[in-house]
């Protein structure tokens, strides 16, 4: 993200040319902005220059805004907690095109030996730049991409286990997308979209139609939204609800691991912080163990009790949350954490605020 908006000021300032910059990210705006316009409702509720606007906003819209940034830290999680999934010396490789005459095969090393454990009530943050291989390790968590290395569910191996055999735990190891708009089937309605993992799994069997619309109230209830919402459609509700229907999907098939991938980064800060506070809620209510994945640290910070920090497939540095946040080890993380806390790098390399 650094290194787009460094291209676009260079670009700006060769061509002399005006820019529009659209985004819910208020760091970037404050970067990069020199007049700022805050809309809500299809109005603009408040404009005038960056540093006017950020140091003394008027509208109450426009300080609701700047005041949500998601906060709290994770619950702490006992040294007992058993182990939900754990993976030793995972890789996922793609093969790549052989070169003309040539006799050996390159490969795209997406995950490249990462070790990972998650426990009861503990959120597991992986972060790092695109492309790091981040989602490619959760889906191999999952078991939905072929991988080398041994995987185990609540101690059973599943790493060598056919999709027949997998079925069965499908229902325990839930995702959910980033993308709240293209993650919601648009032909299907909301309660058929929270059902349809019912359906999957054969869980709905020997139900009436009043007792599964009873079963997808409760999930929709549990997320925050309106029961009677069942009836509508996903381009009727904003980014924000779209999510909790997503949540919702997974929730109702009662999961012990979720992987949450980039599950904030479409929406507006006073949404993600919202949605930060759902998450944490479900958790403690049914002690799930979480995979957070996200390039918005400032979200891990806030749900992660460990972080896996990911460049080209490896594992550059990983432990507790609050000394990864706090005492960086590397460069590229005291990098990562430069970019998204609007950091100054000291001489030492050490960060400061």
């Amino acid at each position: 993200q650094a290194q787009i908006l460094e291209l676009l000021r260079k670009l700006q300032s060769e061509l002399g040319m005006a820019m529009l910059l659209i985004t819910h990210d208020l760091g970037i705006v404050r970067k990069m902005a020199d007049h700022v316009c805050v809309m809500t409702g299809g109005r603009i509720v408040e404009s005038g220059p960056t540093d006017a606007l950020f140091d003394n906003p008027r509208e109450a819209y426009t300080r609701q805004l700047m005041a949500a940034e998601p906060k709290g830290r994770p619950r702490h999680v006992p040294d007992d907690a058993p182990t939900i999934i754990e993976g030793e010396n995972i890789r996922v490789w793609f093969a790549m095109k052989k070169r003309l005459f040539s006799r050996q095969t390159d490969y795209i090393k997406a995950v490249d030996g990462i070790s990972v454990r998650v426990r009861e009530g503990e959120t597991l943050g992986i972060v790092g730049e695109s492309g790091s291989g981040k989602t490619t390790l959760g889906l191999a968590l999952l078991r939905l991409i072929a991988s080398e290395g041994p995987i185990l569910y609540c101690g059973e191996p599943i790493h060598d286990r056919n999709s027949r055999a997998l079925r069965e735990l499908r229902q325990q190891m839930q995702i959910v997308f980033q993308d709240p708009f293209g993650s919601l089937s648009p032909r299907m309605s909301i309660g058929e979209i929270v059902a349809e993992g019912l359906s999957v799994h054969r869980r709905e069997k020997q139900k009436s139609r009043a007792e599964m619309r009873a079963i997808v109230a409760d999930a929709l209830r549990e997320v925050g939204l309106d029961p009677d919402a069942q009836d509508r459609y996903p381009h009727e509700f904003s980014g924000g609800q779209r999510q909790r229907i997503a949540i919702a999907r997974a929730m109702v098939l009662a999961p012990r691991f979720v992987v949450l991938d980039e599950p904030t980064s479409a929406l507006d800060m006073s949404v993600q912080a919202q949605i930060v506070d759902l998450l944490r809620e479900l958790q403690t209510r049914h002690r799930l163990a979480y995979m957070f994945i996200s390039h918005d640290l400032k979200v891990v910070r806030a749900l992660a009790n460990n972080v896996i920090v990911m460049k080209d497939g490896q594992v550059v540095e990983a432990g507790p949350a609050e000394r990864i946040f706090d005492d960086p080890q590397t460069d590229y993380t005291r990098a990562l954490m430069a970019a998204a806390f609007a950091l100054e790098t000291t001489d030492n390399n050490a960060v400061r605020m």
